[in-house]
């Protein structure tokens, strides 16, 4: 696993500035890891190496990911790109801690997770993964506060410090007053917001967004994505789970899987 040195003011240059040298890092692969060289000058968030994914399907194994090799630095925006079957939902079940590998590591801070537990899965899932799905997944008796206070019920906080957390972050999104209205009280880019705002409440070191915009019109979805690139901005890793080349076209990594494995990472 790679142990890189922090370098965050070298890396925002290197996305403030295509013409400079240091941009140019962006477009060189390292000779001998399937990883942009800038990668090397910034912590390595995510490290993963021979993850296998096996199904037993009848008598047949199916190899969902085979031998799949990884590497997400702190503070990227990635996109995860592949037709039906290449393995990119089993991949971010794996990143989210939703699911284990049968074989291969996955370093999440440079912790292995590969092989937990369910309750250890959990425990990680909770304090480092913020996720943000198509269907929002808001609960539609409570209101937009009360949705996005629900992670910190998990993490222990006490009300008056959950509604003055989620409080905060709903300002942030744009929400500061909508956060009495209930889902069915609010327009589909505002629940996304709200999903977007209960992603960031837990301060995860990943938000892990899975076909976001999937539910949306053209001109929400782009609201919903320069939101991301604000999130991203602010010092937030931001991997994103697409289909559609306009909306992986906003992340600054694209990452194409076929049959389990990077077929490509194009920037």
């Amino acid at each position: 696993m790679l142990n890189h040195t922090v370098v965050i003011r070298v890396h925002s240059n290197i996305h403030r500035d295509r013409h400079s040298d240091a941009r140019k890092l962006e477009f060189t692969q390292h000779p001998e890891l399937n990883i942009p060289l800038y990668l090397c000058l910034v912590k390595t968030l995510i490290s993963i190496e021979g993850l296998r994914k096996t199904y037993h399907v009848g008598s047949q194994d199916v190899h969902a990911l085979d031998g799949l090799d990884l590497s997400i630095g702190q503070n990227e925006y990635v996109a995860l790109m592949g037709p039906s079957g290449s393995g990119k939902s089993t991949l971010m079940n794996v990143l989210g801690c939703l699911d284990s590998p049968t074989a291969g590591t996955y370093h999440l801070n440079q912790q292995n997770v590969a092989q937990l537990e369910e309750d250890a899965l959990a425990e990680i899932r909770n304090r480092e993964i913020g996720f943000v799905f198509q269907t929002f997944n808001l609960l539609p008796r409570y209101t937009a506060l009360e949705n996005v206070a629900l992670p910190l019920i998990y993490a222990g906080f006490s009300k008056e410090e959950r509604l003055e957390r989620a409080a905060e972050v709903l300002r942030t999104v744009g929400l500061g007053d909508r956060m009495e209205h209930k889902p069915n009280e609010l327009s589909g880019g505002q629940r996304q917001r709200v999903a977007v705002a209960r992603a960031l409440v837990n301060r995860p070191s990943i938000i892990l967004a899975d076909e976001p915009t999937g539910n949306l019109d053209t001109a929400t979805s782009l609201e919903i994505m320069a939101l991301f690139g604000e999130i991203q901005a602010a010092g937030n890793t931001v991997i994103l789970v697409t289909h559609e080349e306009d909306i992986a076209a906003f992340a600054h990594r694209v990452i194409r899987l076929r049959d389990g494995k990077v077929e490509s990472t194009s920037d």
